[in-house]
Order: structure tokens, then C-alpha cells, then sequence
């Protein structure tokens, strides 16, 4: 190869050959006419850049779209700068901090001075954000230097931005300018500010500038824009969607969970409907871990300091774990991760090669600390219990045991119809976020992407996403309304054997170290069960429904009946209860369709008689009369098959 060229490794492996110094546009033109109309950025070797700068070395690349997280990434760090832009037209004495893109949209930290902004102000900012856009300006980048820089935003008064930039090394500082609006920015920005067609500023809130509540309290501006009007009429009908499946809003009525000031934010307390819903999830992992091999076990809430010490967690995640607690002279503390207790059990024996793999897993509650303006519901919370494995096998028994997880992995998404998005989370080049020794982190992502080419996954890399031990296959979902929720994990770590001294002895009598595999499909109950509440809108599938079956006599005259109905479905297991209130049939059903009961079972005088059952469907209304044993059959047969709801 010259050393004027360099070679371009794209993401389905391929290699290519360019000259030094081209760019990621020249690149997209290459590969097609309409990549190139359509690309946002380029990510290289991690790194997401403007499509006009330089490659000048070998490189991994992505072109990114409006399809592809870094080009989302891209298109609101862009629209970020826009609003600026704008505001700075209408509020020429606003002062701006910081504007980042978000998960879904960005925002704006801006000082107002002396002027109010409140929600009636956004409509004026959007259609001036629009004006700016369609001036098609180009994101132009500039170096600088940190005394020009400095100097720059002393004269124009703006005491945020010199504060970052005393932060920043010297020839580390750029600029960008589009239109009449210059901001301090490392990028990447998209080609021009035409490319953003669609904007909705969804929100306003205060924000302490550094997060410090000493300083002072900035605007910051919500937004979320579009490359087209229909994606955001699109967006702006899933949120509404969204409103009503709100998890927090349905387990208040549907009675699955609360959370009591007394007891703690953050803490949640599943009530009888909710524990019902969720020890049928436990029932059903439970059951396909035990067919699979799995061995489960149960370990402390609390642990030994030197514990989590030995594991790296303590300190790694400090920020997140409660203050230990004194005991006599000892230091303990609230579990912030399950694994290390599983680690010990592994050393509680001599194990051979023989012994291998062992499965060991639990529904283990675990403690992080999160702050309180980061709570909300079952989703984000102080205390969760997570449905870890962690599986413990030799190295010729690694990729067969990752394919296993992944198998179950899938097959529990499978079974509540949740598409789902594979990531490989691997490391990037900062050092001081791992440990571990670099061979056996690079021979861990070298396995894991063998298996998921061998297993013709489809998956995308994300350097800089792995955990402090190990590279990790994320399992992204999505669900009914198309959102995407990242939930089970399979790690891959080297690093524990080792921390542990975790040992077998092999064939050959001699002691090796095993590797673990770190394995958890629903990720937290409480986080799932957030998830699965949305996903269905509350009308959960019968095998999953904390009440399956409701029986409603007519009159009192059917109540006997109706308990011999009622006797005969909990003989088969089926969560099945009985409405013997003198209340109209009518308001019996209308109650029994709020609280999403999948079947109403109503008898009179005729059933009874008759020895049927009259049935209603949830959401659909009367789907017949049924001969009472007929009907039961159906119902165990369709628990059994865990059938998903009809549309």
C-alpha cells in the first residue's frame, strides 16, 4: 500500500483503499450518490466527526444517517446550536452554557438576565429557529487558541463560557460558526442547517449552571427536531400514546405498585396485583433457567466492604453506592451488585474441570444510589432486584455458553413480542475506565463478535460502551410504539478470575483460571415491569395478567355457580376471582374492562342451567356462550402457550 493511502474498514467488515486525507463525504460518494445525500457525520475508530474533516490513518468508519444513534446524535447537537442561534436574534442579551443532544432531542442552558421566558414564548422561538434553519447555512469549524478563545467570550460578557474554557487544554479548543452565530464546540455538526426541517421545543425548566445550586439558575430549553414534518407529526402522536401508557399512571390503577414517602423515595412496594405479575415473570425465567442448567441461590443485602473492594466495585461506582455502614469494627455495606457473593460461592469448593460450567443464578435485590430529581417510578429507583447469572466455564466451553445465553436472552424477548436491536459494547482507548489486562480484553471482543458473526446476528459496535470488566452484548428492544429500551446483558469477563483468584483443576491436574460470563435478561424486575406495563398498555397477555379470569353472577341467585366456576379454574392454577357485589351486571363488566381483566365470565340463570358460561373478551366484548368445561380447557391451553394479545 502507498503511504498516501490508507485503508477504510466499513461496518460490515469490508476494506477499502483511499488517498490520505479523505474525507467522510468523499467517502459516502464512493459507496453511493444517496448515502452521501443522506449522511449526517462520520464515526471513526469511535470517534463521531463532520463529514468534511480529514482521514489521515487507517480507520474503522461508519457513515451515519438519521437512522444510526451517532447520526441522531449529530442531527440535535446540530439543532442545539440552531436554537441558540435563534434565541440569540431574539434575545440578543442572552448569555449561553452548555447545549447538548440528549437520548431524544437536546437542550439549551441559557441565561435570559433580567427577562422571563415561560412556555407561551416557545412558538415564537420555533418559527424563528425555522427561519434560521432554512438559510442552509454551513457548520464551519475553527481551531483556536485558548487565549482567543478566553478573550472572545470576555468581550462579550459571557462568564459560562469562560468558565469551561479554563477548564480546556491549550490547541484542544475549536469553534464553530454557522450564520451569525460562532459557539465554543468540539463537534460534530451535520453539513448545514437546512438539513433540520421539523422542531417542536417541548419544554422549560431551571437548571443550577454546573449542576452547583450555589450558582445561579439558567433557563434550559427541551427540544426535538426532524429531518421531515411528518417524523415529528409521527414523535408527537407516540407521545401522546406514550401519556397514556405511562407505567406510573397504569400501576396506580391497575394496584401494582406505590411508593411511600415513609418508607423512601425510590422504594418501590409492589402490591398484591403487582407481586403476582411479577413472581409469574420470575416463574417463567425460573423455570426455562432451571431446563437450561442454571442452579440458583440466594445471597446476603448486605456485604463486607473489602468485598466490593476485591471486585473493583468499591471504589469504580462510589457515586452510586450508599456510605458504608459500621459494624462492630467492620465496614459493611448495602449489595450494589450480585456478582461478587457469586463469585465466593465458586471458591466455597475445590472445583474441577468436571464441575464446568457452573450456572449460578438469582433474583437478587441490589442497592445504588440515585438522586432524587432522577427517580421516577419503577423505572429509575434506589433499590431493584436484578435476575443475574453468572456462568463459570473453561475457555474451550465460552462461545457454545454465550450462544446459550443468547438463545434464552432472546427467547424471553421472543415471548412478550419485543424486537430486539444487538449492540457489542466493547472498550475504548481510555484506559483508566477498565481493568484487566488489554490481551484478554481484546480476546473477549474477538469471541464475543466471532459468536455473534457465527450466530448471523445483527449488531452494531459501540467502542466506549463496555463496563469496567468486560466487553458486553446489549440487547436493545422495542416496543409497541417503537421506543427502544436497553434491558439484557452478556458479559464476557477475564478480569474477576483473576481479582478472586478463581481456579479449577483441569484435565491435566494443573489449576487454570475459568471465565465468567455476566448474564441478566430482564436487567432489573422493576425496570421491566416498567417497560412490559407500556409495551402493553396494561392489557397484559392472560399467562402474564395478575387477574386472568373474573366470574360475575347476575344475581345472587348464581353466586353458588359461580364459586363452583370460580373452584374449578384455581384447581388448574388460574388467577380467577369472583364479583358476588349486588351491583347491575352492566357496571360488573364496565369495572371488569378498567381493571384490563382478560376474560369476564357472566352467568345467570340460563348458564346455570345450561352448566356454560357466557364470555367477554377484553377490548373485544361478548365472543359467545361456552360449555363451562370447554371454556376451561381453552384458557389452560392458552396460558400454556403464553399466547399474545390480538391487536
Amino acid at each position: 500500500m502507498s503511504e498516501q493511502n490508507i485503508t477504510i474498514t466499513l461496518p460490515d467488515g469490508s476494506e477499502r483503499e483511499y488517498k490520505k486525507g479523505t474525507t467522510g463525504l468523499e467517502v459516502a460518494e464512493s459507496i453511493s450518490s444517496g448515502l452521501a445525500r443522506v449522511a449526517l457525520s462520520i464515526t471513526v475508530n469511535g470517534d463521531i466527526i463532520d463529514l468534511d474533516r480529514p482521514i489521515n490513518e487507517d480507520a474503522t468508519i461508519a457513515i451515519n444517517t438519521w437512522d444510526s444513534e451517532d447520526g441522531k446524535y449529530t442531527f440535535w447537537h446540530s439543532s442545539a446550536h440552531i436554537l441558540a442561534e435563534a434565541v440569540q436574534e431574539l434575545y440578543p442579551e442572552a448569555k449561553f452554557g452548555i447545549g447538548p443532544p440528549i437520548e431524544t432531542g437536546f437542550y439549551y442552558d441559557i441565561d435570559f438576565g433580567e427577562k422571563n421566558i415561560s412556555q407561551e414564548d416557545l412558538g415564537k422561538i420555533e418559527q424563528k429557529f425555522l427561519e434560521v434553519a432554512r438559510n442552509k447555512n454551513n457548520f464551519e469549524r475553527k481551531d483556536i487558541s485558548k487565549a482567543d478563545a478566553l478573550s472572545f467570550y470576555k468581550d462579550n460578557g459571557n462568564e459560562y463560557k469562560v468558565d469551561l474554557i479554563e477548564g480546556l487544554e491549550d490547541g484542544s479548543i475549536t469553534f464553530y460558526t454557522q450564520g451569525n452565530f460562532t459557539d465554543l464546540c468540539r463537534g460534530p455538526h451535520v453539513p448545514n442547517t437546512g438539513i433540520v426541517k421539523a422542531i417542536k421545543l417541548t419544554s422549560l425548566a431551571g437548571a443550577y449552571w454546573r449542576g452547583d445550586n450555589n450558582s445561579k439558575q439558567l433557563t434550559r430549553i427541551y427540544g426535538i427536531s426532524f429531518p421531515k414534518q411528518k417524523m415529528l407529526t409521527e414523535h408527537l402522536e407516540m407521545v401522546e400514546e406514550a401519556k397514556k401508557r405511562d407505567h406510573r399512571k397504569l400501576g396506580k390503577e391497575l394496584g401494582i405498585y406505590m411508593i411511600d414517602k415513609m418508607v423512601g423515595s425510590g422504594l418501590p412496594i409492589w402490591l398484591p396485583k403487582g407481586t403476582r405479575l411479577r413472581r409469574t415473570l420470575e416463574s417463567f425465567l425460573r423455570d426455562e433457567q432451571f431446563e437450561r442448567g442454571y442452579q440458583e441461590v440466594i445471597t446476603p443485602h448486605i456485604g463486607n466492604i473489602e468485598l466490593y473492594k476485591t471486585s473493583g466495585h468499591y471504589p469504580y461506582y462510589s457515586d452510586s453506592q450508599y456510605d458504608p455502614i459500621q459494624v462492630d469494627d467492620e465496614e459493611y455495606m448495602l449489595k450494589p451488585m450480585n456478582c461478587p457473593h457469586h463469585h465466593r460461592i465458586y471458591s466455597n469448593d475445590m472445583r474441577s474441570y468436571r464441575d464446568l460450567p457452573l450456572r449460578l443464578a438469582e433474583f437478587g435485590t441490589v442497592y445504588r444510589y440515585e438522586q432524587s430529581g432522577e427517580l421516577s417510578g419503577l423505572s429509575r429507583v434506589r433499590g431493584f432486584t436484578q435476575d443475574d447469572a453468572h456462568i463459570y466455564c473453561m475457555q474451550e466451553q465460552l462461545k457454545q455458553e454465550i450462544k446459550h445465553t443468547i438463545d434464552l436472552t432472546n427467547f424471553v424477548f421472543d415471548t412478550f413480542g419485543m424486537p430486539v436491536d444487538i449492540r457489542l459494547s466493547f472498550r475504548d482507548d481510555n484506559e483508566e475506565k477498565y481493568g484487566g489486562d488489554i490481551e484478554l480484553w481484546e480476546r473477549a471482543q474477538k469471541e464475543i463478535k466471532e459468536v455473534a458473526d457465527e450466530m448471523n446476528l445483527d449488531y452494531t459496535i459501540a467502542p466506549g460502551e463496555a463496563s469496567f470488566y468486560g466487553p458486553k452484548i446489549d440487547f436493545i428492544i422495542r416496543d409497541a410504539i417503537g421506543r427502544k429500551w436497553q434491558l439484557g446483558t452478556v458479559q464476557v469477563d477475564y478480569v474477576m478470575p483473576e481479582r478472586f483468584d478463581l481456579t479449577y483443576v483441569g484435565s491435566d491436574n494443573e489449576k487454570h483460571r475459568p471465565v465468567i460470563i455476566h448474564r441478566a435478561p430482564f436487567g432489573s424486575m422493576e425496570r421491566f415491569t416498567s417497560i412490559l406495563i407500556e409495551h402493553f398498555a396494561g392489557n397484559f397477555p392472560l399467562w402474564l395478567s395478575p387477574e386472568q379470569v373474573r366470574v360475575l353472577p347476575i344475581s345472587d341467585d348464581q353466586n353458588d355457580y359461580a364459586k363452583k366456576c370460580v373452584d374449578a379454574f384455581k384447581k388448574i392454577g388460574v388467577r380467577v376471582t369472583l364479583d358476588e357485589r349486588s351491583e347491575q351486571i352492566g357496571g360488573k363488566i364496565r369495572d371488569a374492562e378498567t381493571d384490563k381483566v382478560p376474560y369476564m365470565l357472566i352467568v345467570g340463570a340460563k348458564e346455570q342451567e345450561a352448566g356454560t358460561v357466557s364470555v367477554r373478551r377484553h377490548r373485544k366484548g361478548d365472543i359467545g356462550t361456552f360449555k363451562f368445561s370447554d371454556f376451561l380447557s381453552t384458557v389452560e391451553n392458552e396460558i400454556e402457550k403464553k399466547s399474545l394479545p390480538e391487536d
